[in-house]
């Protein structure tokens, strides 16, 4: 059994699409990281962190002075949360103004945490 040219290039075709998908799936992630901070888990343990300095600060508090003290903070995690930055901590209050509608500042949640 003799095969034509294009047989030939139908298999040549089908063991490269094989091998690209090989070579895509190698790359891409299967496990998740032990630094990885998206997981709810880590979401809400930063959450609980920012809660926590929020009650135990001054309720005039600004994002920067906020982040510099979560920062310092002995229970941040500074090897697992490398990523934190000020911009993460800006969503992560929207995200609590959005759950939350009676507040809308730091200085709202400071008010309502110490009530």
């Amino acid at each position: 059994m003799e095969l034509s040219l294009s047989s030939w290039m139908m298999i040549a075709f089908l063991v490269g699409l094989g091998l690209s998908a090989w070579k895509m799936y190698q790359f891409m992630p299967t496990k998740q990281l032990k630094d990885d901070d998206t997981t709810p888990q880590a979401q809400t343990e930063l959450m609980d962190l920012i809660m926590k300095t929020i009650k135990n600060s001054h309720a005039d508090l600004t994002e920067k002075e906020l982040y510099a003290i979560i920062i310092e903070d002995e229970e941040f995690d500074k090897e697992h949360f490398w990523r934190f930055n000020e911009n993460k901590l800006r969503q992560l209050l929207h995200t609590h103004y959005v759950k939350n509608p009676d507040t809308q500042s730091i200085k709202d949640i400071h008010k309502k945490l110490n009530a």
